[in-house]
């Protein structure tokens, strides 16, 4: 039996595609329709905020979020460096400053603890904090502290769609947030897309403005650093319907960590607990001291298995010897051990116990 890590068909059931994207064809206007704005809507009422703003994809997403709050060279902006570099393009990109603080080595997300120490001892103008493999971060800690030391706190939820706690989701706590809806997302298009969600009345309006080139009126240049990044109508009709269905694929995805999770609570691996609405298990990954050897065992197996992500960082290449001094022991550990495993919409319960029964055998193998 082969299991993909992503199936694309499984990931649109339920939908009639092709009606969907003739609905747009036939409409010929295929740029900041009634599509988007229809999404935009939805999506803003499904997060609970007043503003969502469509963009081209999720990096765009976090430029954009971070030249609307003033970020450039001279600023510092905090976020982790086990997260693939995303946040860490998008600082670059502005000419900001990164800084990397260390991680939660239960979560993988980013450690209170190591927020407030930054904040205590150095100046944080922005902090990004990347919900990742679909687990919400500790914003109950995180937002607040932000709050009191007047630092603007950006959300990357690109891995978190529908990730909630006490009701309240990813994309409701920061001062703006980021999403990403490239396929393979909970919420994902048939191409690249992303969006931009605020309370902030003003803020949505510089937003709205930078991704369409900095215009105040059609072709007034009214604020600096526009750029063209557009959700377009196609994606965006997609996106509306796939929407009402997120939370039930959600806790699919949660089901199937959670078997996994009772299968391996006997292991020598550590893995993401899949017990509450925090967590919408995007990418189900486990920590192994073993990895390649476990990776290589699935692969015999045809077992798909990734590793998300590999290089901390502060250790791309790309950086030289800038970044030498920063020293991370526990993100630089479990970007040494994490193991993503199948789990997604549409995985069948035959190829969830061929994932088990694999992980299982190579343990067994070890004695």
């Amino acid at each position: 039996m082969n299991v993909p890590l992503f199936c694309a068909a499984s990931a649109g059931q339920g939908l009639d595609l092709p009606a969907l994207l003739s609905e747009v064809v036939e409409s010929q206007r295929y740029i900041l329709g009634r599509h988007v704005q229809v999404f935009e809507e939805a999506f803003a009422a499904y997060l609970g905020v007043p503003h969502a703003i469509g963009v081209a994809n999720g990096t765009d997403a976090l430029e954009i979020a971070m030249r609307a709050l003033k970020m450039g060279p001279g600023k510092r902006v905090l976020s982790v460096a086990n997260s693939g570099f995303y946040a860490s393009t998008a600082i670059r990109c502005l000419g900001a400053q990164p800084v990397y603080a260390e991680i939660d080595p239960n979560t993988l997300n980013l450690s209170p603890e190591a927020l407030a120490k930054a904040l205590a001892e150095q100046r944080i103008d922005a902090v990004v904090v990347t919900h990742l493999y679909g687990r919400l971060a500790d914003m109950t800690l995180i937002a607040p502290m932000c709050r009191e030391a007047g630092v603007a706190l950006i959300e990357d939820c690109a891995q978190a769609h529908g990730a909630r706690h006490a009701g309240r989701l990813a994309g409701a706590w920061g001062d703006v947030s980021c999403f990403s809806f490239y396929p393979t997302k909970n919420l994902g298009a048939l191409g690249d897309g992303g969006a931009l969600a605020t309370r902030d009345a003003a803020l949505a309006e510089r937003l709205r403005a930078l991704r369409q080139y900095g215009w105040g009126a059609k072709y007034e240049v009214a604020h600096e650093g526009g750029r063209n990044s557009r959700l377009d109508e196609l994606q965006a009709a997609v996106l509306a319907a796939k929407l009402p269905l997120l939370d039930a694929s959600n806790a699919r995805r949660r089901a199937i960590a959670a078997r996994y999770g009772a299968a391996f609570a006997h292991l020598p691996l550590q893995a993401p607990l899949a017990d509450g609405e925090d967590y919408v298990a995007h990418l189900y990954v486990v920590r192994s001291a073993r990895r390649d050897a476990l990776r290589a065992h699935l692969a015999s197996r045809g077992i798909a298995s990734d590793v998300h992500y590999p290089v901390p960082d502060h250790r791309q290449p790309v950086l030289g010897s800038t970044q030498a001094d920063v020293q991370l022991p526990l993100t630089e550990l479990a970007c040494a051990q994490v193991l993503t495993l199948p789990c997604f919409l549409g995985m069948t319960d035959e190829q969830v116990e061929h994932v088990i029964a694999a992980v299982l055998s190579f343990h067994d193998g070890m004695a």
